[in-house]
């Protein structure tokens, strides 16, 4: 933040709007015309940082950093009349370490030798000879990234394309941790029941994630969180099909996967560039923040979207298409088979009644494009061919 300062930030907390004034945090040309910042204004900001940590150092007879590291003789508690200041306890922080190394001690422990997926390629070996494996385990949310390592395997022996679907198909019980499904490559479906923390399905590339929880719980899905903060960031293709609400910045990014999803936090849809989403419940705000590509669908139940929308980039349109509506039913349909969702199920019963709630979300340039493409398909006048009926 300081270094942004030190270029001509002047903080105005709207970065994510694309209006700054001073020309930053923005893609507008005439906005980055105002841009007075120089390389050599950072250095100069860094340079004084260095100079006053020296001069901090030289007061504390230091002459590096690694002079003072664990030197708590040099700190004292400040003199203050405050009563809360009184029930503070710095004796712990104040103690001397314990003998020891006072700065590196060791690597962190990055290898992946224990990683479950290494079970998983080794279950799943029939999968890639031919014949569809079914497997169930537990999961905690230790296990982080489960289902990258398969689909990497995947990849290194069937490129892109993967496998055909289901081939490899995986039922999770528990609560999964970071990364559930990223990348996961085409053929492989991953069911959890439980539920999931942050980046499910980033990345994802042609596999199925499907999300729900467990039939025994009492709790009403549509209510509840069952993933976590940006779900589908970077993903190219695939499905994710989630019975519950979903964190902030839902789909971040999302380029080609198709998604369901119950309700989203902030900053849904931010910068998506392909894809389709549909969300049965409420969005948070800046829903659709530069999102240059794709669809998404809302069931606009309390009529707040429009409030939720960042319409910079984005209209807003009743779902009347045919192609749309085809495209939206048989969606919140697979939600349903996969995930048992009772508000799915709900908004299928009801259809002729409750579609006129659906909204769709619509990029301005995207959809100019997708008329001028659909207009030159036409036939002009002139090309059109007469076809005889039989007598």
């Amino acid at each position: 933040t300081a270094s942004l300062v030190a270029t001509g930030c002047i903080m105005l907390r709207k970065c994510h709007l694309n209006t700054c004034s001073v020309g930053i945090a923005t893609q507008d040309p005439k906005l980055r015309e105002k841009y007075i910042g120089r390389p050599e204004d950072v250095i100069t900001y860094f340079t004084y940082v260095a100079e006053r940590v020296r001069w901090w150092l030289a007061r504390l007879g230091a002459k590096t950093l690694d002079d003072i590291v664990g030197a708590v003789e040099k700190l004292q508690p400040r003199a203050t009349s405050h009563w809360k200041a009184k029930l503070l306890d710095l004796t712990a922080v104040l103690a001397p370490p314990v003998a020891g190394p006072r700065r590196f001690a060791k690597a962190m422990p990055w290898s992946l030798d224990d990683h479950v997926d290494h079970d998983l390629i080794r279950r799943a070996e029939p999968a890639m000879l031919g014949k569809s494996v079914e497997l169930a385990l537990p999961i905690d949310n230790s296990k982080r990234a489960v289902g990258t390592l398969l689909s990497g395997e995947i990849a290194r022996r069937f490129g892109a394309r993967g496998l055909t679907d289901n081939s490899i198909r995986v039922r999770f019980t528990g609560s999964a941790g970071q990364s559930f499904g990223a990348f996961l490559a085409p053929g492989v479906t991953q069911e959890l029941c439980g539920d999931a923390n942050d980046y499910v399905g980033k990345g994802l590339s042609g596999g199925r994630i499907v999300v729900y929880p467990p039939a025994s719980s009492r709790f009403q899905p549509e209510q509840n969180v069952i993933i976590g903060n940006v779900a589908l960031y970077g993903a190219t293709a695939g499905d994710l099909f989630a019975c519950g609400l979903a964190g902030e910045r839902f789909a971040v990014r999302n380029s080609g996967a198709r998604a369901v999803i119950e309700g989203v936090g902030d900053h849904g849809c931010e910068y998506m560039t392909g894809g389709v989403v549909v969300v049965l419940g409420p969005v948070g705000r800046n829903f659709a923040a530069g999102m240059s590509g794709g669809t998404a669908y809302v069931f606009d139940q309390a009529q707040t979207l429009r409030a939720k929308t960042n319409l910079e980039m984005v209209d807003l349109e009743s779902v009347v298409d045919e192609s749309d509506l085809w495209l939206l039913y048989g969606l919140v349909e697979d939600h349903v088979r996969f995930t048992g969702s009772p508000l799915g199920r709900r908004v299928l019963d009801n259809w002729e009644h409750l579609v006129a709630r659906f909204v769709k979300v619509m990029p301005i340039d995207y959809k100019r494009v997708l008329q001028a493409r659909r207009a030159a398909s036409r036939p002009r006048p002139g090309q059109l061919s007469v076809v005889k009926g039989p007598h």
